[in-house]
């Protein structure tokens, strides 16, 4: 039996507090060093458009798409 998992929570328009603000391309570079949730640490070696960054995670190479929630720029 798979664990449960916790659902995201949307933003209330009335809510007092800011609503998540989720990266865009255009926070990332070539060759910055990044970090997923998923597949680890990683270098940007490729953008497409403005949707999708091409990430090389050392054994592998991902495509990821926007929007990049489990990313984070180092």
């Amino acid at each position: 039996m798979k664990p449960a998992r916790a659902a995201t929570r949307r933003h209330l328009p009335t809510s007092p507090f800011a609503a998540p603000v989720a990266p865009t391309v255009g926070q990332f570079a070539m060759q910055d060093q990044v970090t997923h949730d998923k597949y680890g640490l990683g270098r940007v070696i490729g953008m497409e458009d403005d949707t999708v960054l091409i990430i090389d995670f050392g054994s592998r190479q991902v495509r990821i798409l926007t929007p990049f929630a489990e990313l984070t720029r180092l």
